[in-house]
């Protein structure tokens, strides 16, 4: 499986979308930006995509709030990180508001997207508050954390999040 994204107007995108109503896409915008992303077991149909291998799914496409945590790797630190991912929690799937996951691998960068949807912003708020959400990030800043092992992250992660472009 795979997904792959794209940035335009958001007319742009929709145009582009109802192109391919067969496909399974999602609209999605910042502030600034709308962003297709597109998950398929073929091959993109965007010109210029960002291409992603999906490592772990659950969960269908949906809901009205994405949260990408997007996280550069280096090619050597590629195995840890996702040995690391495939030992998560999975804590997050109980979660009320939680749509769905996906772990995604670049195919063109270093930079890993731990994507998740959700019913609504305030039910991802819950689970940053969750004890789920803290047993999930308990190793985090201590020595077994993956985030001390700092030759492996060339640059910080950082998060973006969108809200669900509803069709029509």
């Amino acid at each position: 499986m795979y997904v792959f994204m794209t940035n335009g107007t958001i007319d742009y995108l929709q145009r582009l979308r109802s192109q391919y109503p067969s496909e399974q896409m999602l609209l999605v915008c910042d502030e600034e930006n709308g962003m297709l992303i597109h998950e398929t077991e073929g091959k993109s149909v965007f010109h210029e995509p960002r291409p992603y291998e999906v490592l772990d799914a659950v969960g269908s496409f949906g809901g009205t709030f994405v949260v990408c945590n997007n996280i550069p790797v280096t090619d050597e630190g590629r195995p840890l990180f996702e040995h690391r991912f495939q030992q998560r929690a999975r804590l997050i799937e109980q979660e009320p508001g939680f749509v769905a996951i996906r772990v995604l691998r670049p195919l063109k960068s270093d930079t890993y997207v731990i994507m998740t949807m959700w019913e609504n912003e305030s039910a991802f708020r819950r689970w940053q508050q969750s004890k789920a959400y803290e047993k999930a990030h308990q190793k985090r800043s201590t020595e077994e954390g993956i985030d001390q092992q700092r030759s492996i992250f060339p640059r910080p992660s950082y998060v973006t999040t969108y809200t669900v472009v509803k069709e029509g």
